[in-house]
C-alpha cells in the first residue's frame, strides 16, 4: 500500500549520546530515516540529546531538539508539536525504551499519537524476557533453559536447579548492560543484582550458558503485508559468550553447510512473522556445531548495529527501507536505491567477504579487565571487504588503528611456546593475535578448536596466512608469489619486511562494486573496495564522469573510539557536502560501518578502504583527484598527511610543514615568542632518566604526554618520581617513537577556541568556557560557551593571539586553540590546525557552518565573502553546555578519576536563556537523576583540602547528610561544618568506605585524588564501587560545585524551555520593564497590551529573575489586554523557575497602580486572571488598593489534594519534613497548606525554611506543589507570617498566601469575620478581612522600585 495518507508529522526519538554499546550506528540509521520521512513530504520532529552527530544537524528535520532524552521531556514536546506518529525503532535501546514507556501509560493514545515500526505488543514479546520465551516456544522455536526472575534469590534457586555456568541478561539494556557469564553462587548474586538495577522492569533473564556453540546472527525484514525477506547472514568468529559486538563478524555465514543456513533462514522468518515485526529485525541463533540443534538467543525488533553491518555489507539501505515500510510502503513497492531499477524485495546477493572488528578502548585503559563476556566493551569498529577471509581479515587488523599491519603481535613474541599455548584459553581483546602466534609455533588447530571452539574453518584460513608468511620468509619473491600475497591482503611493506627482497613489479589494486545483487544488475550508487583481479569496475564510472568536473578525495575518520568520535564523522560528511556544493566531483574513503559518511549516498563515490598509505594511494592512483582533504578526518587522516606530501599529493587546506610546526616542541616555541603568547615551560625527553631530571628541574606536579596524540592518549599530571617512572613504563612498552612532552602544570581556567582561517583572516564563531579547571580533559571537560568569566581585555587578548597563531601557521580550514587563564595571564596549551570535537556543538548553537566556511577557505575563497564577517561573531542569545557521558559500568577496574587522558565516550548538549538551565539540561541529559535527599560521601587529595568546605557547605545546606574520610572530615569540622567520619578501606574490614556506598544512603561521592589508575588502590575501588552502584562520583572540586548549583536551581525537568534549534533567535531582544513589589513581594512587570506575551516569557522569568545576575525578582507580571471589552487588562504570571502561577495578591495590586498611572486613572479597575477569574480594585490612597479576591474553599478537588479526605481540610494531618503536621489547605486561585507555629522566634526564613520548604512544594498530597504558609499567631487581629512560594522558594510576602493564613484561622475559630486582620510579612503588612460570605478582601501598597531597559 502507498503512504498512509494519515501521517503528516512524525516524531523521530534518536539515541542519544555515544556510549559502549550505542554507539554511531544509530546516527547513520537515524538520519537516512529523517531524510526517507523528508522524501515522502513529511514534517519530521526529530529529539536527540547529542550535538555531535549529523542527524541532529539542521538539514535533518523541520524540528530539532537537542534536549534530554527522558520521559519528562518527551511527553513536553510531544504536547508542545503535537505529531499524528512516532517512529520508534530507530534509536536503538533508548528509543525503544521511552516509545515504550509512552505507549503503556496511554499517553500516545492520550495524545492521538500512533506507534510506528512496531507495536508495543511487538516490542514486549522480543524484549520481555518471559513472553519472548513463551513466543519461541508457541511457534516450536527452541529457547535455551532459562527463567525469568526479579529478584536475586529467585536467580540462586534456579541455578541451583541446573547448575553454572549461566548467562544473566537484563532486560531492556543496551549491549548486555549488566549481564554476564557466571561461574558461581556469589557471581551469580553480584552480576544479578546489578542487572536488577539496571533493567528498567527490574527483570533478568537466568539462562544455561551454552558457550561454545556458533552465534549466527539473520538481519531480516518485513512490511505490513507480510512480506519477508533475508537482507544478510552473519557468523561471529567467537562462539557464543562473547557481546555479538565484541566478536569478530563475518558476512555472509561462511562455515554453514546449506541445511543449517535454510533451517536458520526460516526459523528467522518465522520469528519476524509472529512478533508482527514492521521493518528490521535481527535475530539471533546459538547453533550447536556437532549437531542440528539450536536455540534463538534474542531478537531485536529495531534497527541495531548489526543492521548497520548488514546494511553497509550489502549495499542494502535497511533504516531506509524500514522506515519507508513503517509509513506504509510495501516491499514490491519501495524502488533499491543502490541499483536503481529492482524493488526492496530482492534478496540482496554479495560475491566477496565482509569482516567486522572491534575496536577496544583498552589503548587507553592499560589497567582495564581485557577479557571479554556477555557485556559489551568495543567503542567501535571497522568493516573489510575482500574476495577472501584473508584479504578481509587482514585488511580489518590494519585497519583498526591498533598500530598493527599483519596478525603478528610484537609483545607476544616475547612470550614462551607454553605462555602461548596457555593463553588461547583467555577470551580477550587479543584472542584473534594469540591464536595467530599459537598457529605459527605448530600448536595444531585440533588443540586451538578444542581450547576455543572457533570453528576450524577459520583457523584454517589463519593457517593459509601462517604458510604465505612461511613462504614469503624464504626470501624468494616471484611475481606469481607477489600477487597470491597481494590477494591475501599484504601491504607492499609488510611483503618487503618478511620477505627483505624488493618488489621487482609492484601493482595497484582493481575496485569492485557493491551491488547488493552480484553485479546481476547495474548499480548506480558506485560503492568499492579493493581487490587484485584484473577488471576495475571503478574505471567505469570515472569514463561517464565530466571532465570539466575536478575530483576531490575527503579521508574519514575511522572507528570510533574514545578521544576520536562522531564529531569527525559530522565534519567529513558536512566537507562532502560543501565540496559538491562547490561543483566538485567527492569521493569518501573511509573503513567504518556505522557513520553517514559511508553511507551508500552521501559521496558520489565511496571507497570501503582501510586508511592507510598503500590502501588511499591505490585509491588515488584510480582516481587521479584534484587533491584530498585529511582536516576533518581526526588524527586518522591528519596522520596520512606527511606520506601523502611526499608522495607530491595536493593537500587542501592546512600544509603538512603547518601541522608539523604546531606539534614540533621547538618549532612551536619560536612561534610563540614571535608574537609573545606564554605556555607553560616545558621540555621534550625521550628516557626514563631525562623525564626525571627535566621534572626535578621545572618542579612538580607537571603534565605529561606524547607528542602527535588525540584525546589525550597516555597523559597525566605527575605528582613525584614515582609517577614518572610508572608512567614511562608504560609508554616506552608501546614503542612510541616521538618524544615524550613535559609541562610544567598550572591550574588554571581553560578556555577554547574553534576558528575559521583563510590565510589572512579568521572567524571565531565563539569562545568556549570549561566548568573544570586545567587538568581534565577538554573532552572531559563541562564546556560552556559562550565563556561567562572572561573580560572584554582578555577576549581581545584572545582573539589577537589566535588570529596570529592561525595565519603564522598559513591555516587554510579549521584550527582549535585551548588557553589557560593563569593569575589572569593568557598562556596556550596546545594549538591544532585541524578539525575538533567542538566544532559540531559550536555550529549548531551560534548557527556558523564552520566546516562549509573552513571547506570554502581551503579551495581559496576568502572569509570577508563569505557573510559570517571576520573576528569574533556576535554572541548567541542562548548559553549551550556541552556534558561528558561516560561508559565506565561496561570496563572493569578503570579509574573514573578525570585527568588530561580523555575517558568520555559521548555527549550531550544543554541548551537554555541561562547559564543555570543550561548546566540543568545538561546534567539530565547526561543521565544524573539530580536527588536532592540522602547522603554525600567526600575524600579529597591534600591538595583539595583548602576548597572543599565550601563545596560540602552547598551540599549540606541543601539538606544532604555529609560523609567524609577522617581527614577530610576534620578539615570540614575545623571549617563548622558536621560531616560523619568513615574509615578507609584499609582500616576496617568491615565499617569502611566501601560498605557505606553499598549501604544505599550515598546519593553523591566526591572523590579527588594525587593517585589512580591502578585498581588496588584505595581511591580506584571507592570510585569503582560508585559506578557499580551507579551513583555519580565527582572526580573534579569544579564538577561537584556545578551539580550543587545546579541542584540548588528552581529547574525540574517540567520548567525548562524547550529549544528547538531550528527557530533559534540570532539577537538579543530589548525589553522595557518596570520593577515594583507589594510588601517586598517584588515582579518585574512587562506591558504586553501592544506588543504581546513574549514567546519566551517561561525562560525570561528563569532569567531576569536571577538576583545575583540579573534584575532580581520574585517572578515577571506580564499585564496583557482584557479578555473581555468591559475588562481593564488580564494578569499573567510566571514564577522565577519559568512555570506559570494562577494568581498573585501583591502582583494583582501592582498591576492596578502599572495601570492606574499608564493610561488607565480610574479608582475602580477590573483585572481578569486565566486561572483566578475576574479581580476587582479599589484605590484607597496613593499607591494603596484593596482587592476584591474572591471566594477561597478547602476542598481537595480545588487545590487539587490527594489523600487527605475530600474536605473541608481545616485539620489535616500531613507527614513531611521527618514529623506530622496539624495543616489547613485553602485554594484562593493558588494552592496554600498553612501550618501553625508555636514560637515567633523560630518561625522558618532563610537555611531553616529552605530545608522544609521544599518538602511540601513538592509533597505527594499535591500533585501541582503547594505554596506553604508558617504563621505565629499574636492576636485574633494581628498575625506572622512566613512564605515558601512554590517555582519561587522564600519571598518577602504573598498576597494570596496571606488571603489563604486569615481564611484558615477563620474556618478555625481564631480569627473573626468582617474585621481586619493584619498579616506582618517580611516585606511590610497587609490587611486581609473574610466576608461573611467567605468573600476575601486584602489591602495593601503597591510601589514602583525602578524602571529599566534590558537585553534577553
Amino acid at each position: 500500500m502507498p503512504l498512509n495518507k494519515k501521517l503528516k508529522k512524525v516524531m523521530v526519538i534518536g539515541s542519544g549520546p555515544i556510549v559502549i554499546g550505542q554507539a554511531a550506528e544509530f546516527d547513520y540509521a537515524g538520519t537516512q530515516a529523517c531524510r526517507a520521512l523528508r522524501e515522502e513530504g513529511l514534517e519530521v520532529v526529530l529529539v536527540n540529546s547529542n550535538p555531535a552527530t549529523i542527524m541532529t544537524d539542521n538539514a535533518m528535520a523541520d524540528k530539532i531538539y537537542i534536549e534530554p532524552l527522558t520521559l519528562e521531556t518527551v511527553k513536553r514536546i510531544i504536547k508542545k508539536e503535537k505529531p499524528d506518529s512516532l517512529l520508534s525503532t530507530l534509536g536503538g535501546q533508548t528509543g525503544l525504551t521511552l516509545s515504550m514507556q509512552l505507549a503503556k501509560e496511554g499517553f500516545l493514545e492520550e495524545n492521538g499519537v500512533t506507534l510506528l515500526g512496531a507495536n508495543p505488543e511487538t516490542i514486549d514479546k522480543a524484549e520481555d524476557r518471559q513472553m519472548f520465551k513463551d513466543t519461541m516456544e508457541s511457534i516450536g522455536q527452541p529457547c535455551i533453559p532459562s527463567k525469568v526472575v526479579n529478584t536475586v534469590e529467585g536467580a540462586v534457586d534456579f541455578a541451583n536447579e541446573i547448575g553454572y555456568p549461566l548467562i544473566i541478561r537484563p532486560a531492556f539494556t543496551l549491549g548486555g548492560s549488566g549481564g554476564g557469564i557466571v561461574e558461581n553462587e556469589e557471581e551469580l548474586r553480584e552480576i544479578t543484582e546489578n542487572g536488577l538495577r539496571l533493567s528498567p522492569i527490574t527483570q533478568v533473564l537466568v539462562e544455561k550458558c551454552v558457550s561454545g556453540w556458533k552465534e549466527i546472527e539473520f538481519e531480516v525484514i518485513r512490511d505490513s503485508k507480510g512480506n519477508v525477506i533475508t537482507v544478510c547472514s552473519m557468523e561471529n568468529f567467537d562462539p557464543v559468550g562473547v557481546h555479538t559486538g565484541d566478536s569478530i563478524v563475518i558476512a555472509p555465514a561462511v562455515t554453514l553447510a546449506d541445511q543449517e543456513y535454510q533451517m536458520l533462514r526460516s526459523a528467522a522468518l518465522d520469528i519476524i512473522n509472529v512478533l508482527k515485526v514492521e521493518g528490521g529485525c535481527n535475530v539471533q541463533f546459538a547453533l550447536n556445531p556437532d549437531s542440528f540443534e539450536y536455540a534463538v538467543i534474542e531478537v531485536n525488533p529495531r534497527v541495531s548495529r548489526s543492521s548497520a553491518l548488514a546494511s553497509k555489507a550489502t549495499g542494502y539501505p535497511i533504516a531506509k527501507v524500514a522506515t519507508k515500510i513503517a509509513i506504509g510502503f510495501t516491499l514490491d513497492e519501495i524502488k533499491n536505491a543502490v541499483t536503481g531499477t529492482t524493488y526492496a524485495c530482492f534478496e540482496p546477493a554479495i560475491d566477496y567477504v565482509v569482516v567486522k572488528l572491534p575496536k577496544w578502548p583498552f589503548d587507553k585503559f592499560v589497567y582495564a579487565k581485557r577479557n571479554l563476556g556477555t557485556q559489551m566493551k568495543a567503542t567501535g569498529e571497522v568493516m573489510a571487504i575482500g574476495q577472501t577471509f584473508e584479504e578481509a581479515i587482514m585488511k580489518a587488523v590494519r585497519g583498526a588503528e591498533i598500530s598493527l599491519d599483519t596478525l603478528n603481535s610484537p609483545k607476544l613474541k616475547e612470550l614462551s611456546d607454553a605462555e602461548i599455548k596457555a593463553k588461547v584459553s583467555i577470551c580477550d581483546d587479543e584472542r584473534l593475535f594469540v591464536i595467530y602466534e599459537a598457529l605459527q609455533r605448530g600448536v595444531s588447530v585440533e588443540y586451538i578448536h578444542d581450547v576455543t571452539k572457533v570453528d576450524e574453518w577459520f583457523l584454517y584460513k589463519l593457517v593459509k596466512l601462517v604458510q604465505m608468511e612461511k613462504e614469503l620468509a624464504k626470501g624468494e619473491l616471484s611475481d606469481e608469489l607477489y600477487l597470491k600475497a597481494k590477494r591475501m591482503g599484504y601491504l607492499d611493506k609488510v611483503i618487503k619486511r618478511i620477505s627483505g627482497c624488493e618488489i621487482a613489479h609492484p601493482r595497484f589494486p582493481v575496485y569492485k562494486m557493491v551491488d547488493t545483487c552480484a553485479a546481476e544488475f547495474a548499480a548506480e550508487t558506485p560503492y568499492f573496495y579493493a581487490s587484485y583481479d584484473e577488471e576495475n569496475e571503478a574505471l567505469e564510472f570515472l569514463e561517464h564522469d565530466d571532465p570539466e568536473r575536478k575530483t576531490v578525495i575527503v579521508f574519514g575518520s575511522g572507528p570510533i573510539r574514545i578521544g576520536q568520535g562522531i564529531e569527525f564523522d559530522y565534519a567529513s560528511v558536512h566537507c562532502v557536502w560543501a565540496l559538491k556544493k562547490a561543483g566538485y566531483e567527492v569521493v569518501i574513503v573511509n573503513n567504518n560501518p556505522e557513520t553517514v559518511s559511508t553511507d551508500f549516498d552521501t559521496s558520489d563515490r565511496l571507497y570501503f578502504e582501510p586508511l592507510t598509505p598503500e590502501d588511499v594511494m591505490g585509491v588515488i592512483h584510480t582516481e587521479k583527484p584534484y587533491g584530498v582533504v585529511v582536516a576533518f578526518g581526526g588524527q586518522t587522516a591528519i596522520k596520512l598527511a606527511k606520506f601523502l606530501d611526499d608522495q607530491g599529493i595536493n593537500v587542501l587546506g592546512t600544509s603538512f610543514d603547518s601541522i608539523d610546526m604546531a606539534e614540533d616542541r621547538e618549532r612551536f616555541d619560536e612561534l610563540l615568542e614571535k608574537h609573545h603568547v606564554k605556555r607553560a615551560e616545558g621540555f621534550t625527553v625521550m628516557t626514563t632518566e631525562e623525564a626525571l631530571e627535566v621534572a626535578n628541574r621545572i618542579g612538580y606536579p607537571v603534565l605529561m604526554r606524547p607528542s602527535y596524540v588525540l584525546g589525550g592518549q597516555n597523559m597525566i599530571i605527575a605528582f613525584n618520581d614515582a609517577d614518572i617512572k610508572e608512567y614511562m613504563a608504560i609508554i616506552l612498552a608501546q614503542e612510541i617513537e616521538n618524544p615524550i612532552l613535559i609541562d610544567k602544570y598550572l591550574m588554571g581556567t581553560e578556555l577554547e577556541v574553534d576558528a575559521i582561517c583563510d590565510g589572512e583572516d579568521i572567524l571565531i564563531p565563539g569562545i568556549m568556557e570549561h566548568i573544570e579547571r586545567t587538568g581534565v580533559h577538554s573532552g572531559d571537560s563541562i564546556a560552556v560557551y559562550p565563556a561567562w568569566n572572561i573580560n572584554d581585555v582578555m577576549t581581545d587578548k584572545i582573539i589577537e593571539s589566535s588570529r596570529n597563531l592561525a595565519i603564522s601557521l598559513n591555516t587554510k580550514g579549521l584550527v582549535n586553540i585551548q588557553y589557560l587563564i593563569y593569575h589572569n595571564e593568557l598562556y596556550v596549551i596546545e594549538v591544532n590546525p585541524r578539525s575538533s570535537r567542538t566544532i559540531p556543538y559550536i555550529s549548531k548553537v551560534t548557527g556558523v557552518p564552520m566546516v562549509d566556511l573552513a571547506t570554502r577557505a581551503m579551495l581559496g575563497e576568502k572569509l570577508k565573502d563569505m557573510g559570517y564577517g571576520t573576528g569574533l561573531y556576535k554572541k548567541s542569545p542562548y548559553v549551550a553546555i556541552k556534558v561528558p557521558v561516560f561508559s565506565f559500568e561496561k570496563l572493569i577496574n578503570v579509574d573514573t578519576h578525570l585527568g588530561p587522558e580523555m575517558k568520555s565516550t559521548g555527549e550531550v548538549l544543554g541548551i537554555a536563556g541561562t547559564l543555570e538551565e543550561a548546566l540543568y539540561k545538561g546534567l539530565i541529559a547526561a543521565g544524573y537523576k539530580m536527588k536532592k535527599d540522602g547522603g554525600v560521601f567526600i575524600t579529597v587529595r591534600d591538595s583539595d583540602k583548602n576548597e572543599i568546605a565550601e563545596t560540602a557547605k552547598k551540599y549540606a545546606d541543601l539538606g544532604f547528610i555529609l560523609y567524609a574520610t577522617k581527614g577530610t572530615a576534620k578539615v570540614l569540622a575545623e571549617a563548622g561544618i558536621q560531616a560523619i567520619p568513615v574509615n578507609k578501606i584499609h582500616e576496617d574490614d568491615h565499617n569502611n568506605t566501601i560498605e557505606l556506598i553499598e549501604s544505599g544512603k550515598i546519593q553523591y561521592v566526591i572523590s579527588t585524588s594525587s593517585k589512580g589508575r591502578i585498581p588496588t588502590r584505595d581511591s580506584v575501588k571507592i570510585r569503582r564501587k560508585a559506578v557499580e552502584r551507579s551513583i555519580p562520583c565527582l572526580t573534579s572540586i569544579d564538577t561537584a560545585n556545578a551539580m550543587a548549583n545546579s541542584l540548588r536551581s528552581r529547574y525540574s525537568p517540567y520548567s525548562t524551555k524547550l529549544v528547538d534549534i531550528n527557530d533559534m533567535r540570532t539577537e538579543k531582544i530589548k525589553a522595557s520593564f518596570t520593577k515594583m513589589h507589594g510588601c517586598g513581594n517584588d515582579y518585574i512587570y512587562l506591558d504586553c497590551r501592544e506588543t504581546g506575551l513574549p514567546a519566551e516569557i517561561a525562560v525570561w522569568s528563569q532569567k531576569l529573575s536571577h538576583r545575583h545576575f540579573s534584575i532580581g525578582a520574585d517572578g515577571i507580571i506580564c499585564i496583557c489586554p482584557p479578555l473581555t471589552a468591559d475588562g481593564d487588562a488580564t494578569m499573567r504570571m510566571f514564577n522565577a523557575d519559568g512555570s506559570e502561577g494562577k494568581m498573585c495578591g501583591n502582583g494583582v495590586r501592582c498591576v492596578a497602580q502599572f495601570l492606574y498611572t499608564h493610561g488607565v486613572p480610574k479608582d475602580v479597575i477590573e483585572i481578569d486572571t486565566l486561572m483566578a477569574g475576574r479581580k476587582t480594585l479599589h484605590r484607597k490612597g496613593e499607591g494603596l488598593w484593596q482587592a476584591e479576591m474572591g471566594h477561597f474553599s478547602a476542598m481537595a478537588d480545588t487545590l487539587p489534594a490527594v489523600g487527605l479526605g475530600t474536605g473541608p481540610l481545616v485539620h489535616a494531618p500531613l507527614t513531611a519534613a521527618g514529623k506530622t503536621w496539624d495543616a489547613a489547605c485553602i485554594s484562593t486561585g493558588n494552592p496554600h497548606c498553612i501550618i501553625e507555629w508555636p514560637d515567633c522566634d523560630t518561625l522558618p526564613t532563610g537555611h531553616a525554611l529552605a530545608a522544609i520548604g521544599p518538602e511540601f512544594e513538592h509533597h505527594p498530597a499535591f500533585p501541582e506543589g503547594v505554596n506553604t504558609e508558617f504563621v505565629y499567631i499574636e492576636s485574633p487581629t494581628s498575625v506572622v507570617m512566613r512564605v515558601w512560594e512554590r517555582g519561587s522558594g522564600e519571598t518577602f510576602a504573598c498576597g494570596t498566601g496571606s488571603c489563604a493564613t486569615v481564611a484558615a484561622l477563620v474556618l478555625r475559630g481564631v480569627c473573626p469575620r468582617n474585621v481586619p486582620v493584619d498579616v506582618h510579612l517580611l516585606g511590610g503588612t497587609l490587611s486581609i478581612t473574610i466576608t461573611a460570605d467567605d468573600d476575601i478582601l486584602m489591602t495593601g501598597p503597591a510601589e514602583t522600585a525602578f524602571v529599566g531597559c534590558v537585553e534577553v
